[in-house]
């Protein structure tokens, strides 16, 4: 039920079914085992998935690049079945150096999860040594399939503007930087997935360890990964729900099986974007399609499945609770003031656009800030999540949202008016502009010299106060021409508004009833 702008998500996932189907139909073609063309089509689900640099030629180089990550660390773990000590550790450090990764962007995102999901795969499938150049023909196959058919057949990143790339808050430097921390974090958090997980199957416990790795990805606050855990969990119950109903009964039957795999990945590159619980649904029931076809499917193994997850998802909790926690007060912190700052270029961006600057242009600056108010969002998805207990906190968030996607709304309405040829300028314009540079300066200012309400509040109302004069200036001397300084006029003085009444959600003590809500 999500909206779908421009049915991106249909096409994503429509693609994805593509790709990968013929992936695994030319490795079946070319003769391979079932085990090869499962691994080639992991592989080729990893690249569509999560391959997501900026440009295309950035993503052909991502691509490319992925054997080289995951080849070596699947010759390590066929070799090491023998050897439990040595894979366990093994399979720890490419945990940890899969998020270390991170800080190197979406490359280093998807080096790291092609090299953790190789080694996953390698335990799923038993791989041996003796299998290997078999994988890694099936592996290269399957990238040059999926490639072919997203870079060539079906390309919707070449029509498309670049993703605007959206770096991870850092932090600083050592264990003050988030990715480092996360590294610690998922990599202690594995070690006790591990241990639990072999102690209840000595079999499947890898589904443990890539529970603990999956609520990792794409999470930065303690808060974030206790929500991805709990959707995660109630993603694989009701996945495996659906598994006994859909799947049991197949008995591993060849063409309904591929039927049931192909919507189940539709599903998971169609529901990903919006809800984790639903995609984790998809995984969980394509998961078992898999083990149907493999021939060792029963409710038992899926009961186990639930267990395993569990047990990975309680292994991120305590990481994150326990070592080096990362708040999501301060997560989110981060997130508001990039965004707060990227308003402020916007606007610079589009008052220089209005002055008669050919250079200037505040849409690559408002892709920006929807990237980034994505990240907002994502933060502080725990404290607007239904179950919270936190009441003050979940009215202010959701203040805070509201008040942001204000923003966004104002300054898109002003990259409006600014790309008309006709837009003209004027001084009050110009003024306009340095009052949301001091509101926005007055926002981010307290949040990283500490607390000093009072100041700000005065550079709030004075703002305030500027911007009414403005705004009834801009009434009394004409708004309604639409090339006139009146359209651009009200988006700034709504942008003032907005930034004004951030103040009190900002601001004020994070445990305390927010006033006005």
């Amino acid at each position: 039920m999500a909206p779908d702008p421009g049915r991106l998500r249909l096409r994503t996932a429509t693609r994805a079914v593509l790709g990968i189907g013929s992936a695994v139909a030319l490795c079946g073609l070319a003769g391979h085992s079932l085990a090869a063309a499962v691994t080639g089509g992991l592989a080729a689900l990893l690249a569509l998935f999560t391959v997501t640099d900026a440009t295309v030629r950035d993503q052909v180089v991502t691509t490319a690049a992925l054997p080289a990550a995951g080849f070596p660390v699947l010759a390590v773990a066929a070799g090491l079945h023998g050897h439990p000590a040595a894979r366990d550790a093994a399979l720890l450090a490419v945990v940890g150096l899969g998020v270390y990764a991170r800080r190197w962007g979406p490359r280093g995102h998807a080096l790291g999860v092609f090299a953790f999901m190789t080694f996953f795969s390698a335990q799923f499938l038993r791989t041996t040594p003796e299998q290997l150049p078999e994988l890694y023909a099936a592996i290269a196959l399957s990238l040059a399939a999926a490639s072919a058919v997203r870079f060539g057949l079906w390309c919707l990143e070449r029509d498309a503007p670049p993703a605007p790339a959206v770096p991870p808050l850092s932090g600083g430097r050592g264990l003050s930087r988030t990715t480092t921390r996360q590294a610690v974090q998922a990599t202690i958090g594995a070690a006790l997935a591990l241990l639990a997980g072999q102690l209840l199957s000595d079999e499947r416990w890898y589904w443990a360890v890539g529970a603990t790795w999956w609520v990792f990805v794409n999470t930065t606050s303690r808060g974030e990964t206790l929500v991805r855990s709990f959707r995660r969990v109630l993603g694989t119950l009701i996945g495996l729900g659906a598994g006994v109903a859909l799947v049991v009964p197949l008995h591993g039957a060849a063409v309904p099986t591929a039927v049931l795999v192909a919507v189940c990945v539709f599903g998971i590159f169609y529901s990903a974007p919006v809800s984790y619980t639903w995609m984790m649904l998809s995984v969980t029931v394509l998961a078992g399609s898999l083990y149907g076809v493999l021939g060792v499917l029963d409710t038992g193994l899926l009961v186990l499945r639930l267990a395993e997850t569990g047990i990975g998802a309680l292994g991120a909790v305590l990481a994150v609770l326990v070592v080096l926690p990362v708040t999501t007060h301060a997560t989110t912190d981060g997130w508001i003031q990039r965004a707060l700052r990227c308003v402020h270029a916007c606007t610079e961006e589009a008052a220089a656009r209005l002055a008669g600057s050919p250079a200037a242009d505040p849409a690559p600056r408002v892709a920006e800030l929807e990237a980034l108010l994505g990240r907002v969002r994502l933060s502080l998805a725990p404290l607007v999540h239904p179950l919270s207990p936190l009441r003050a906190r979940k009215a202010r968030a959701r203040r805070v949202l509201a008040l942001l996607d204000a923003c966004a709304r104002e300054v898109r309405g002003l990259a409006a008016v600014a790309a008309d040829p006709e837009a003209s300028h004027d001084e009050r314009l110009g003024a306009a502009c340095r009052r949301v540079e001091a509101s926005v300066e007055a926002l981010t200012a307290h949040r990283s010299q500490g607390h000093r309400p009072v100041a700000h509040r005065s550079a709030v109302h004075r703002s305030q106060g500027h911007r009414s004069q403005g705004h009834r200036a801009a009434v009394a001397e004409g708004a309604s021409p639409l090339t006139g300084p009146g359209p651009a006029l009200v988006h700034l003085h709504g942008l003032e508004r907005a930034l004004a009444d951030l103040a009190a959600p900002l601001h004020s003590s994070p445990r305390a009833p927010l006033a006005g809500v």
